[in-house]
């Protein structure tokens, strides 16, 4: 028997499931609560549930797949570790295109000397004299580097040698652009290295969670991981470039979704706790955007899935709208359900909520806590981090109490970007619980909760909601109309028609008409051309009425709880390998290598020496991963032009694929 156990782990779940490859069937499926800071915790009774359910031995298992939604949230909330940035060969005005200011957050930049020009050939020596001062400068709070040189595809040998220095002085990862791209952009290059860097620690400690579980109960098979375009990759190679896994879990749940309905062409909607992702299946098979993944408001070089990510989830935050009008709005941020809150701390929740009640006027913190996730004290905090950080120290605290001036609001921020604490409040999930829609948490204290929610004050001064429950509904029919303009804004940005806004469109009175069915002087109506397959622990919930509002039909399949965990281990590995060759001259052709650009005389010779060395970096790739059988294609971009009745050679890049399956052990 042949037995695959898929893993997911997303921002409130995670899942594991135990699939008969045999005979494409589910023996068992489970989830448990993501357990922060110590993913081992939930990463274990996922998996040891599924396989209690599926009555498997572990030894029997034979291949093991993990996808993660833990990159694409933090990159949607904004955080992860303290990085700095190594900039050789840029000025000012590069760093602040591509959102690289903005992604950097404040964190440090290391500028120096050096870098490549186009053809591959140095434009000034590379200052590490620069380098080791500015290192010994740095604070202890630094967890990794990115490290970003201009025209680093054409010569990554300043990227290396830096690299080389981090790794010798501090010890801590280090994310080079040139390995994570080919393509040209140096700003672009460097906005996805500072993301990856950022990204490190925190798929380590999921891979090293979940590596550590299946060796304790005898799990002996390889683990891979899903990339951000499907294929799978091996866990180390997963360590080094998380980056290649934002929209992993995404792009799981199409391979799920697929499995599960034998559906060709459709919308797929994810629904997790921090996210709704949003893909077009054509044919069986996503879309790959070729643009470079956008994940919040980030546009990077990592190959995924053409998927709209948008921070709407269960467990989102609740906003009232500013104004007279009032209303309310979901997200971006996740927040722990009160309901959930309470069954981990119900003394502090419970005692808290109750006190609230009890007065008139609701307190300002509106009933939020603040959860502590670290296990020791963090280093590298300034002092105001220091003092809400001290109070954290001996467990959850209401917001009021941790936060107890208005200067120590933007350190906690802080701490919550870099994912050392989370806000506990009012979510969609609560509101669920409150209409006896979900039955898994601590339904009474998010009645509570909501009560406490339901008596702030609008713009115009009237109460928010008469109480909890009509809250409660307010707050779905606000997730049903968030998650209608998700898929509305895909559905227009995937439609064969050239649309010119597609974010503007799903807003438009007309689209609103449509969708009403208005029926006047004019008659309207707007519906989806293709089904709508809802993924997601709360998809089945949630998903109908918006099904109803779009006129389309809604596919809920059974397992598509679990679709992430069941596309982890349908998957195949890929890899690619690119490179270019660029004219030097009348006659003369460089090969960009990793090692630094070659000359040679010949066209086609310059192209087989790149088609080969292309080729022996994509085969020694899969074979890490454990594939045997390989399949190779290769495609060339050559771009020529003619002057004078004769072919000039410009640039050509070439990319080659390498893909299988990973080995799997019968028994």
């Amino acid at each position: 028997m042949t037995y695959l156990l898929g893993v997911d782990t997303g921002g409130t779940y995670t899942d594991a499931v135990i699939i008969d490859e045999a005979q494409d069937k589910v023996l068992g499926s489970a989830k448990a609560l993501t357990s922060r800071p110590d993913l081992a915790v939930g990463v274990g009774s996922a998996i040891d549930a599924a396989i209690a359910q599926a009555v498997v031995k572990p030894a029997d298992i034979a291949m093991v797949s993990l996808s993660t939604t833990l990159a694409t949230n933090a990159l949607v909330e904004g955080q992860g570790g303290r990085i700095a940035l190594i900039a050789i060969g840029f000025d000012d005005a590069d760093l602040a295109r591509a959102g690289l200011t903005e992604a950097l957050r404040g964190d440090p930049v290391i500028r120096l000397a050096g870098g490549h020009n186009h053809a591959g050939g140095e434009v000034a020596p590379l200052d590490l004299a620069t380098l080791h001062a500015a290192l010994a400068d740095l604070d202890g709070g630094i967890t990794g580097f990115a490290v970003a040189a201009s025209f680093a595809t054409r010569n990554p040998a300043h990227e290396i040698a830096v690299r080389d220095v981090l790794r010798q002085t501090t010890g801590r990862p280090v994310s080079c652009s040139h390995e994570l791209s080919q393509a040209l952009g140096g700003p672009k290059r460097a906005l996805t290295a500072v993301l990856n860097a950022r990204l490190i620690g925190m798929l380590d400690r999921l891979i090293t969670a979940c590596e550590a579980h299946l060796t304790a109960v005898g799990i002996t098979a390889r683990l891979m991981v899903v990339r951000g375009d499907g294929a799978l990759v091996s866990a180390d190679l997963a360590r080094e470039k998380p980056i290649e896994t934002i929209l992993s879990g995404p792009a799981a749940s199409i391979a799920g979704a697929s499995w599960l309905t034998g559906e060709t062409d459709a919308l797929v909607s994810d629904i997790g706790g921090t996210t709704t992702d949003v893909c077009l299946l054509r044919d069986g098979r996503p879309k790959i955007d070729p643009q470079g993944a956008r994940v919040g408001p980030f546009r990077t070089m990592v190959e995924a899935v053409a998927m709209r990510t948008t921070g709407l989830g269960g467990d989102s935050e609740v906003h009232v709208v500013e104004g007279l009008d009032g209303g309310l709005r979901l997200g971006p941020r996740r927040l722990m359900p009160v309901s959930l809150a309470a069954l981990h701390y119900p003394d502090l929740v419970r005692a808290v909520l109750d006190r609230a009640l009890a007065q008139d006027i609701p307190a300002a913190d509106g009933g939020q806590f603040v959860i502590p996730l670290w296990q020791d004290m963090p280093a590298g905090l300034d002092k105001r981090e220091q003092v809400v950080a001290a109070r954290l120290a001996e467990g959850p605290l209401r917001l009021g109490h941790a936060v107890q001036s208005r200067m120590e609001s933007p350190a906690l921020g802080r701490l919550v970007e870099r994912g050392l604490a989370i806000l506990a409040g009012v979510t969609p999930s609560d509101a669920s619980h409150v209409l006896g829609m979900v039955d898994a948490w601590d339904a009474q204290a998010a009645e509570k909760a909501l009560t406490l929610f339901a008596r702030r004050r609008t713009g115009a001064g009237t109460r928010v909601a008469e109480n909890g429950k009509v809250l409660a509904q307010q707050i779905i029919d606000q997730l049903t109309s968030q998650t209608v303009d998700c898929l509305l804004q895909a559905a227009f940005a995937e439609d064969d028609l050239d649309w010119s806004d597609p974010a503007a469109l799903a807003k438009h009175p007309l689209s609103m008409a449509g969708l009403d069915r208005h029926s006047g002087v004019v008659q309207m109506q707007l519906s989806l051309g293709v089904p709508v397959i809802g993924l997601g622990a709360s998809a089945a919930a949630y998903y109908g009425a918006v099904g109803d509002r779009l006129g389309t039909r809604m596919v809920l399949p059974e397992h598509g709880g679990v679709a992430n965990a069941i596309g982890a281990v349908v998957g195949q590995v890929r890899m690619q390998a690119t490179g270019t060759v660029t004219s030097a001259g009348e006659g003369s052709f460089a090969v960009h290598l990793t090692d630094g650009p070659k000359i040679f005389a010949n066209r086609d010779q310059a192209l087989g020496v790149l088609e080969a060395a292309l080729r022996q970096e994509a085969e020694g790739l899969v074979r890490a991963s454990g594939v045997e059988e390989i399949r190779f294609s290769v495609s060339r971009d050559i771009s020529e032009i003619t002057v004078e009745n004769r072919a000039m050679f410009i640039e050509a890049t070439l990319r080659v694929e390498a893909s299988g399956r990973p080995r799997i052990a019968t028994s």
